[in-house]
C-alpha cells in the first residue's frame, strides 16, 4: 500500500513528534497504514440541523447553526469554566469548556457563524453543551453531510487535543494526501465474482460514509478482506509445510495395538469408532502431516479412539504420544500399561528396548 506501513505518522501534517508518541502509546498508531485501519466504533447522523427552541433534556447528540454572542469566564480554581452564549435566532444555549479555555477564545470569534455539535444537558433549568465540536460554515460539506464517525480515544489523547474529531481530521488529511485512491488488494476477477466495492471506495466510506447502505457495504468488504487473507495465509502455510516437511510414515500396525484390542478391550467398538480409526490409520501411513479434530458427544468414545491411535504405530520409532489427561486412564478403565507415565512412553523403551 505505497509503503504506508513504513511512513511514520510523525510526518503527517497536524501530528508531529509529541502527538505521534501519544498516538503510538495510546492507540497503537505509528504509521500511515495504522491510521487508515483505525476504524470508528460508531456513527452519528449529522444530516439534520436542530433549532435551539427544539432542545429538550432527553435528546442525544444534536447539531446547531448560529453565532457565539460572547464569552464569559466563571468560577475559580477547579470550578473555573468558559461559557459561550450561542444563539440561532430561536433561543440561546450555553457552550461550556472546563479545559483549553485560552485555545477556545483564540480559535473562535463572537458574531461569526459556526456549526455546533454535541450532547445537550440540563443544569439549573437551562441547557448547555459541554465541550462541543465547532466548525466554520466553510466546512459544512465535510462535517454536516450525514453519518459522522466516532473514534476511540483515551484521556491522554484528549489532553493532547487528539479527540475523536481530531482523528477524523487526520483521516481526512491522509486520504486527501492519497488523492482518495488506494491500491486494490483483490484482482478484478475476484471483485466481480463477490460483487463488492473497491478498496478505495470501502476505505472512503468507512471513515466518511456517503450513506448507511454504503457504510454497510464498506464494512462487509473490509471484513471479507481480513478473513480472505487469513484463509490465504493458512493455505500458504499448509502448502509450504506439505512441500518442505514430510510426516513420519507408520507402515505397519504395532504389536501393542493388536494386544490391547484383542486382550484388554472388554467391548466391541462402534461402527463410527472403527471408521475413524481406519481413517487415522490411512493418514498415518501416508506420510502426510495430520492435524485431526475428533468430534463427538460426551461418552461417545473419543478418548478410546485417541488411545487406539496412539497404539497404531510400532512403539520402537521414537515418536511421542500424549493422552492428554492422566485421569482418563482410570475414568475409562484403561490399564496403566496403555496410559502414560510422566507425560511420556519412556517405560516402553525401558521394557522393550533393544538391548
Amino acid at each position: 500500500m505505497l509503503d504506508l506501513d513504513k511512513r511514520s505518522i510523525t510526518y503527517l501534517p497536524g501530528v508531529g513528534p509529541k502527538k505521534a508518541d501519544i498516538l503510538q502509546k495510546e492507540a497503537g498508531i505509528s504509521s500511515y497504514e495504522d491510521l487508515l485501519f483505525y476504524f470508528p466504533y460508531k456513527y452519528i447522523d449529522r444530516s439534520r440541523f436542530y433549532k435551539v427552541a427544539e432542545i429538550s433534556g432527553n435528546m442525544p447528540y444534536i447539531q446547531l447553526k448560529g453565532q457565539i454572542l460572547y464569552f464569559d469566564t466563571l468560577g475559580e480554581g477547579r470550578s473555573k469554566r468558559l461559557v459561550g452564549k450561542f444563539s440561532d435566532g430561536t433561543g440561546t444555549i450555553d457552550l461550556v469548556w472546563f479545559k483549553g479555555l485560552n485555545y477556545v477564545t483564540d480559535k473562535y470569534r463572537p458574531n461569526t457563524e459556526y456549526i455546533v455539535f454535541g450532547k445537550p444537558t440540563e443544569f439549573g433549568h437551562t441547557y448547555n453543551i459541554p465541550h462541543p465540536d465547532i466548525d466554520s460554515m466553510e466546512q459544512a460539506d465535510q462535517v454536516a453531510n450525514g453519518l459522522t464517525p466516532f473514534y476511540n480515544t483515551s484521556e491522554k489523547m484528549k489532553k493532547s487535543f487528539l479527540n475523536s474529531r481530531a482523528i477524523q481530521n487526520l483521516q481526512y488529511t491522509l486520504l486527501s494526501w492519497l488523492n482518495w485512491e488506494l491500491p486494490e488488494t483483490l484482482s478484478p476477477d475476484v471483485l466481480k465474482r463477490i460483487h463488492m466495492m473497491s478498496m478505495t471506495e470501502a476505505m472512503r466510506n468507512i471513515h466518511f460514509p456517503e450513506s448507511a447502505a454504503k457504510l454497510r457495504d464498506a464494512q462487509l468488504r473490509l471484513k471479507f478482506d481480513e478473513l480472505f487473507f487469513i484463509q490465504l495465509n493458512i493455505l500458504r502455510t499448509a502448502s509450504v509445510r506439505k512441500l518442505k516437511l514430510k510426516g513420519i510414515i507408520f507402515p505397519t500396525v504395532g504389536h501393542y495395538f493388536n494386544t490391547f484390542y484383542k486382550e484388554y478391550l472388554p467391548f466391541e467398538l462402534t461402527n463410527a469408532q472403527k471408521r475413524v480409526v481406519r481413517e487415522i490409520r490411512i493418514d498415518m501411513g501416508s506420510g502426510r502431516q495430520m492435524n485431526r479434530l475428533l468430534q463427538g458427544d460426551v461418552g461417545s468414545g473419543k478418548t478410546l479412539v485417541g488411545l487406539l491411535s496412539m497404539l497404531l504405530p510400532s512403539l520402537y520409532d521414537g515418536s511421542y504420544r500424549d493422552l492428554g489427561d492422566p485421569a482418563l486412564c482410570d475414568d475409562h478403565g484403561i490399564p496403566e500399561r496403555y496410559g502414560r507415565e510422566g507425560r511420556s512412553f519412556d517405560w516402553i523403551y525401558q521394557e522393550e528396548g533393544a538391548g
